[in-house]
């Protein structure tokens, strides 16, 4: 029997329903906001897999071309691998729920969301995290919910839950929050340069704003709810556990001391190895795995960096919770690129490369849940295993370098010019050069360094930084003890709780994405954790500004260069031409590429100054209009008895009456001009249906105004040569 509860969001209903399909999962919802449904499913094994060492959660979401009555692209005409929106959907749901799970638990879980149905004016990714905690909550799986999440907006200054994509057309906000009853657990999204102090109210109400979505979760446990599966947690036994302690000793704080990453990481694997060695002389190869060996060792490096942190107040690298490690900021050192930029903090290195190029290099991507389909400015990340000196497969980008490049682009794209004042797609390529700690906000460094030197005008430089937590519980899991870290370093994020990356400029921030081990921390910490990055961006901005504090004035000579002409809308037809037969001719003969925007714009892109002009001029010639008082050099191309047409423009000609042919009487017009002849005439009249009026006459005397008798060859009456004009 299905069971549908309701809960009010920012005055919208939001739909679970359970006991209607999907049946056979472990527990299944659907989600329903205005005509957007998703469903979701759960499904866990009962048994762990064998020799398996962490949690195996997968999460995947789908959006199916049918759900807003579309036809996918492409030859087959079925969905194929997941698009970005796809793989943003699943991080953002699987980040919230996976530190939800108990310590422990290594029976494999898959959560599962299909789009079914979508209206166009409701995003689905905030209902798929709903989704998510729901079918968990009435399944058997150990699932330590409710959580509640919301999409937050702002609109003329007024908070807003859950917005339509035409509200967020306006909106300096896009916030997805996720908490539970007291606390938060992930926030991420993006903003126009929003000051502090209005990000933490927004992160006030998205707390506010959950609170219907996780009593409705209650209210559908209670009813369809089934009882939680007990299980036995894989953990090290106490005597193993003991035993691998007193063999490390307190060597292993010496060897967390050390600054350098590498040599750091060998005098751990030393310890391990030994460790590992005597164990299994103790205990027997059988009893110790590959499994215990690790779980042991990283419960002792844990416990060690917490009472570093907590008790002694060090971190690894010898730093002050709130100090930088060394920055280094560096722009053009790559010659071919349109734009480049490094930056170091520390072992943690990116290089961006920005490559400028036309409209027609705008992406266009399917968006079945609405809002925008298309963007100009791309930002792609990678990260090659050399940057953290290992081998491994090498393949295209995975779900983290997506998420990763997607936050640094959201960190970059509110600073980026409109493409009025800047009209080119934008790339930007972040490579990682090396990594240990917060790589994505190197990314946001480097790339604004990269878009400086390649002449991009940025509003304002954007800068990010990561802040990490180091917490000690109670029991009840109430946070007893914490210290915040400016600048975390990869082990610091591996044995602490929190990775929170805030990025902005001088002004406010621009992106922002919290990933949280814990089942959640309250607000007054995150208080201090956003004033603490402040404090550290301003620091880094400082940096980059002594590199390249504004665009360069000149942009690379392997640039693209663009001139923009406006035409009258009406006139795009003409430049067309029949068939396309213009607008190629023009390409062929200046090797520019031309774009025409419906709204009159034309834009030309060429790599030659030489180039650029030919382009300019036939544009100008088809779309420009007869000027009376003008002259032109023009072309015969019809003789009549009572005169001949001249072609004074593309595709635009006139009349020379007999009369207006000479300054004196001419009996037929082949005494002056043949067909063929080029001449100088002057506008003398437009008439209301648009026809022109030429005279070779006035153009001859006002030409013999300007030139001497030598100059214009002197020219009799009863010549009909234009030669000399």
């Amino acid at each position: 029997m299905s069971h549908k509860v309701t809960a009010n969001v920012g005055g919208a209903e939001i739909h679970i329903e359970s006991g209607k399909i999907a049946k056979q999962a472990d527990g299944a919802v659907t989600v329903q906001l205005g005509e957007t449904i998703v469903l979701v499913a759960a499904c866990g094994d009962t048994k762990p897999r064998p020799g398996l060492d962490f949690f195996p959660l997968t999460v995947d979401y789908r959006e199916k071309a049918a759900a807003a009555g579309r036809f996918p692209g492409g030859f087959f005409k079925r969905e194929g691998r997941p698009s970005e929106k796809e793989i943003l959907t699943c991080r953002v749901t699987d980040r919230p729920i996976r530190p939800l799970f108990p310590k422990g638990y290594f029976n494999e879980v898959q959560i599962q969301t299909l789009l079914l149905s979508a209206d166009g004016d409701n995003d689905s990714d905030v209902l798929s995290i709903n989704g998510a905690s729901a079918a968990l909550m009435i399944s058997d799986l150990p699932f330590a919910g409710p959580i509640g999440a919301v999409r937050v907006g702002r609109v003329e200054g007024e908070f807003v839950a859950n917005p339509t994509h035409v509200q967020m057309e306006s909106s300096d906000l896009d916030l997805v929050y996720v908490g539970n009853e007291k606390n938060m657990i992930m926030f991420e999204g993006s903003a126009d340069e929003l000051p502090e102090a209005d990000f933490l109210a927004a992160l006030q109400f998205g707390q506010e704003s959950i609170a219907p979505v996780i009593a409705a979760q209650k209210e559908l446990r209670e009813a369809v709810g089934k009882p939680k599966r007990e299980f036995t947690p894989r953990v090290v036994e106490a005597e193993v556990q003991a035993e691998a302690e007193s063999i490390i000793g307190g060597r292993i704080t010496d060897a967390l001391l050390i600054q350098a990453k590498l040599e750091r990481e060998a005098a751990c694997n030393a310890l391990k190895d030994e460790m590992e060695e005597k164990l299994i002389e103790k205990f027997g190869e059988e009893d110790i795995t590959g499994f215990i060996v690790g779980e042991a060792f990283y419960s002792i490096q844990k416990a060690a960096v917490r009472k570093l942190v907590l008790d002694e107040g060090k971190r690894l690298d010898g730093r002050g919770f709130e100090d930088l490690r060394p920055l280094n900021s560096e722009a053009g050192m790559i010659p071919r690129t349109h734009g480049s930029g490094l930056f170091s903090r520390g072992e943690t290195q990116g290089l961006s490369l920005v490559t400028l190029g036309t409209t027609d290099d705008t992406q266009t991507f399917d968006a079945y849940t609405g809002g925008p389909n298309e963007k100009r400015f791309m930002l792609h990340y990678n990260f090659p295993n050399f940057s953290v000196g290992e081998t491994g497969r090498i393949m295209g980008p995975g779900r983290r370098e997506i998420g990763h490049g997607a936050l640094a682009e959201r960190s970059i794209a509110p600073v980026i010019p409109s493409l009025e004042d800047f009209p080119y797609a934008v790339r930007v390529t972040s490579e990682i050069m090396e990594s240990n700690g917060s790589t994505s906000m190197a990314a946001v460094c480097s790339g604004t360094l990269a878009l400086l030197d390649a002449g991009v005008p940025l509003k304002r430089s954007v800068a990010g930084i990561s802040i990490g937590l180091c917490t000690r519980s109670n029991d009840e899991g109430d946070i007893e003890a914490y210290k915040l870290l400016a600048d975390i370093i990869g082990w610091e994020d591996a044995f602490c709780d929190m990775d929170c990356k805030i990025a902005g400029t001088d002004k406010g921030i621009t992106g922002f994405q919290l990933d949280l081990k814990l089942k959640g921390i309250p607000y007054s910490i995150m208080e201090e954790a956003i004033s603490m990055a402040k404090k550290a961006r301003t620091a880094i901005l400082s940096n980059m500004g002594d590199c390249l504090a504004k665009e360069r004035e000149e942009m690379s000579p392997y640039a693209p260069r663009i001139v923009t002409i406006p035409i009258d809308p009406s006139k795009i037809g003409e430049l067309i031409g029949p068939g396309g037969k213009n607008i190629k001719r023009i390409v062929e003969e200046s090797g520019c590429e031309i774009n025409i925007e419906d709204d009159g714009r034309v834009l030309i892109y060429s790599m030659s100054a030489e180039g650029l002009e030919v382009a300019k001029e036939c544009i100008e010639g088809i779309t420009a209009e007869v000027e009376v008082g003008k002259l032109y050099r023009g072309k015969v191309v019809s003789i009549k008895e009572f005169g001949c047409f001249v072609e004074v423009l593309p595709g635009k000609d006139g009349l020379v009456h007999i009369s207006e042919l000479a300054n004196f009487r001419v009996k037929k017009t082949e005494d002056i001009v043949k067909d063929g002849d080029e001449i100088w005439v002057k506008c003398i009249g437009v008439d209301d249906k648009g026809r022109v009026k030429l005279s070779r006459k006035a153009a001859m005397e006002e030409r013999k105004a300007e030139f001497s008798d030598d100059e214009d060859g002197g020219a009799g009456p009863d010549t009909n040569d234009d030669s000399e004009e």
